[in-house]
Parts: C-alpha cells; structure tokens; sequence
C-alpha cells in the first residue's frame, strides 16, 4: 500500500484582485522509504502543496491519504521541517528532541528510549545537555531533524530545510539527513530551489510548472549505486543529465 496518496489537488485563495488558483491536479504517491524532491519556480505553490499534505490547510479540491487514511486536519503521521530548525533557546538538546514528544502527550518509556536510540546513533548524545547556541548550524540543523524521527512520522516534509546554511555545511548536513532517512526508512518529500540538491538527494523528481502549479514530469533518479550518497551523486556522469534536463524544463516558465 502507499504510504502517501495526493488524489486531484485543486487549490484557489482570494487576492485583491480576485480570486487565484496556486495549484492545478495533482496527483502522485509514494512508497515507504521514498525520497522526492519538488522543484518549481519561485511562488508556484511548493509550500502551499506540503502544507495541504501536513493537513496545514484544506485544499479547495481534492483529498490526501496517508496510510490509506484521508487527512481532515494536522496529521500525526508527518512530521514537518522548515528553513529555521526552530529549537528552544532554553532548553539542553536533550530536551528539545523531547519537546514533540511532550506536546503531543507522547513520552512513554519506550518513546523516549527511541529518542535516546537517535541521539547516540546519529552523534548527538554527547552533546545531549548542551544549549542549541552552543552548536554549528549544521548540527542544529541535525538535532531538529532527530526531535522530528522522535515522533516516529511515517512521512517526513522538508521545506528548504537547508537553505539558512551556508555551503559547505550544507553539503555536509545534506549527506547526513540523507544517511539518517534512508537508514529510518523514512518516506520524505523535500521542496527545494537548489537543482543539485534535488538531483543529489531524490529518488523521484516532481517539476512543477509556474502558477498554477501543475506537474510537468516527475523525473526518475537512478544513478545505479545502491550505496549512492547526494555528494557521490554530484560526481556522477549522470549528474549533469539530469541537471540540463531540469534546467530546461524549468526554463520553459520563463
């Protein structure tokens, strides 16, 4: 079964000049342990998609399911990243990759030993009662990826989730959170400016056209190495296939 089913998403706001459709029949879905990247240009509705996805907003057409269950609201299946990593200033690392399990009134036992579990596994439990301004971005950037897994989503949106870093942190975190899903089996869709990134890190690629979005192709990634990393991609022969591929594509909205 899918773990993720978007069925004829259709989404219209009104503006002061009237009424504006952002996203056009969209339709896809996804297996377990999945990776997409969406890219389109800049305002077509990538944000206003993963917001409809996360149950953030009701579409004005359509349906999502996850598990094969419809979203009507904020779904606990999915967890959300965005661009800031958002942590809590006053509270140690530990306690901050416990904060969505306190929320979401979840910290059995076992829960909490998951969480732990993440911490070591990805090398962050020596750093467990430090304070986020005593950490790298890049780490930061970790930490807010590992409080998301606490909460065990099936589904997991990043919205230009590295985008605040700087380049080579960003390279390094990008191959990290790409490690750490993969091995969590973690079904995730990743909305992204940055074409490299997207190539790099995706299994498929959604292409979303100018305003109102809708899907010009989903692009299949195969760089035929079971053991790929986003930077191994990168020196791929078929890195810049891709890359001309999309640009073109993308060139078409201009």
């Amino acid at each position: 079964m899918d773990v993720l089913r978007v069925q004829d998403i259709e989404e219209k706001y009104q503006a002061q000049n009237g009424e504006i459709k952002a996203l056009e029949n969209i339709s896809f879905s996804m297996k377990k342990g999945e990776f997409m990247s969406i890219v389109g240009p800049s305002g077509c509705g990538k944000s206003t998609l993963l917001s409809i996805i996360a149950g953030l907003l009701k579409p004005t057409a359509g349906e999502v399911f996850v598990n094969g269950e419809k979203v009507t609201g904020v779904s606990t299946h999915i967890g959300y990243m965005l661009q800031k990593d958002n942590l809590l200033d006053w509270r140690t690392i530990y306690n901050n990759v416990m904060f969505g399990l306190e929320i979401r009134h979840r910290m059995t036992p076992e829960n909490v030993q998951r969480a732990i579990h993440l911490l070591k596994t990805y090398g962050l439990y020596e750093f467990k009662d430090k304070y986020p301004s005593q950490l790298s971005g890049g780490m930061r950037q970790r930490v807010a990826l590992i409080r998301t897994l606490a909460i065990n989503p099936d589904i997991l949106l990043l919205d230009e989730a590295f985008s605040a870093l700087d380049y080579q942190t960003r390279l390094n975190v990008t191959n990290d959170v790409y490690r750490i899903l993969k091995q969590e089996q973690v079904t995730t869709i990743m909305v992204t400016h940055d074409i490299p990134e997207s190539i790099s890190m995706g299994d498929r690629i959604m292409v979303l056209s100018a305003r109102p979005a809708t899907i010009k192709e989903i692009l299949e990634i195969d760089f035929e190495d079971k053991d790929r990393t986003p930077l191994s991609c990168r020196n791929s022969p078929k890195f810049g296939k891709y890359f001309d591929h999309i640009w073109k594509e993308l060139g078409m909205n201009e």
